[in-house]
């Protein structure tokens, strides 16, 4: 079903499925004492979100990253993939998509970002990972604050125990970790603030889980203060040599951002049509 109208018909399924259910993630999402998340299951029909993995690239057709902090492979420039991708990815941007997510969230003025500023396609196969970070703080203009974190997984039959799976330290790095399992059709609403450390667990089967990722921005910050950083990453707890080396170089990236912020190239976003706008 490619034509004009599949974005609208992705994003109806999605705000419709989200408000039926809009009231037990809205108290999902309000605990306390634990990073802001809900998530929901069945978002698309099934047939869908089949058709969605199935048009996932190679990872040889996607951006490796592969140091201490991560292992995953990413697609930002959707023109060059399947037209289904850029469809389900901006189906999440559909005002009728944001309206109903900034009410189960209590965050205002939300914006979606055209720009897919670190969101797009993301592969993880056998041996990746996704150390304890932090999102960066802004938008690529670090003009809005980075709110929220939209995971959408479509790796059908993905099981708990093949990792890859989305951790969420509530109470820091020194206490466990709480586990939301990369589910098929499975979408997660995650705050994304100075607090909000997650990490993806390694991956231990031979299969590809697969992730529709975007982020939403408002001009208020998810914190009662303002802040700003870069994405910043840590050692998992049994790391303490890569910890320390991470601190560091998340030191001094905050450190050089600060100083030069306004120079930095920033190429993880959208170019469409080739062009930076």
């Amino acid at each position: 079903m490619l034509d004009t109208n599949l974005r609208n018909y992705y994003a109806e399924q999605i705000s419709n499925k989200l408000l039926d259910y809009k009231e037990a993630l809205r108290q999902e999402f309000s605990i306390t004492d634990r990073i802001n998340t809900c998530y929901l299951d069945d978002i698309l029909n099934e047939k869908d979100v089949l058709e969605i993995y199935h048009a996932f690239p190679d990872k040889q057709n996607l951006l490796q990253l592969k140091d201490l902090r991560e292992h995953k492979y990413v697609g930002i420039q959707l023109d060059k993939y399947n037209p289904i991708l850029e469809e389900i990815i901006y189906a999440f941007q559909d005002s009728r998509v944001v309206d109903v997510i900034s009410e189960i969230t209590g965050l205002d003025e939300l914006m979606p970002d055209e720009y897919l500023y670190a969101g797009g396609v993301s592969l993880m196969e056998d041996g990746c990972f996704l150390n304890p970070h932090l999102d960066n703080s802004h938008d690529k203009d670090i003009s809005n604050y980075r709110v929220l974190n939209l995971l959408y997984y479509v790796s059908p039959d993905w099981q708990a125990d093949y990792g890859g799976n989305l951790e969420l330290w509530d109470q820091g790095l020194k206490q466990p970790c709480r586990t939301i399992h990369s589910k098929f059709n499975r979408l997660v609403i995650m705050v994304t603030n100075k607090n909000s450390w997650h990490s993806v667990s390694p991956i231990n089967h031979n299969g590809r889980r697969c992730c529709v990722s975007n982020y939403y921005f408002s001009p208020i910050p998810a914190d009662q203060q303002k802040y700003y950083h870069v994405t910043s990453f840590r050692g998992r707890p049994e790391q303490n040599l890569r910890d320390m080396v991470l601190r560091g170089d998340t030191l001094l990236r905050n450190m050089v951002r600060k100083v030069v912020k306004n120079r930095i190239k920033k190429p993880h976003f959208y170019k469409k049509d080739g062009k930076e706008s």
